[in-house]
């Protein structure tokens, strides 16, 4: 698995914009569509007494003004490691819930 950074990097290409972001202080205006992320979890597989794997999970917000916007589907596609968890709306927007493994 590769880094944060590297991760952010695939996200925005995703998207086709930079408005992703990572852990946004309520200070900040996002721009939408968009997607937010944060860490959730870290998995740690073991062998021998010995961590051999590593993987951080992390939710995975695509948010978006437009209910037919299906981008999310593409990161469902793009990521080996992850599944969708929930739809909701809040304030107007279209929020999609993705768990993913970096």
């Amino acid at each position: 698995m590769g880094t944060r950074l590297e991760l952010h990097e695939e996200l925005c290409t995703i998207l086709g914009s930079r408005n992703v972001y990572f852990q946004p202080p309520e200070s900040i205006r996002m721009q939408y569509p968009c997607i937010v992320y944060n860490p959730a979890y870290v998995n740690i597989q073991r062998a021998d007494n010995k961590a051999y794997r590593v993987s951080d999970k992390y939710n995975v917000q695509f948010i978006t003004k437009e209910a037919d916007d299906t981008t999310y589907h593409d990161i469902l596609k793009h990521f080996e490691t992850c599944s969708f968890d929930r739809y909701f709306r809040a304030d107007g927007l279209h929020h999609y819930t993705i768990s993913l493994y970096y």
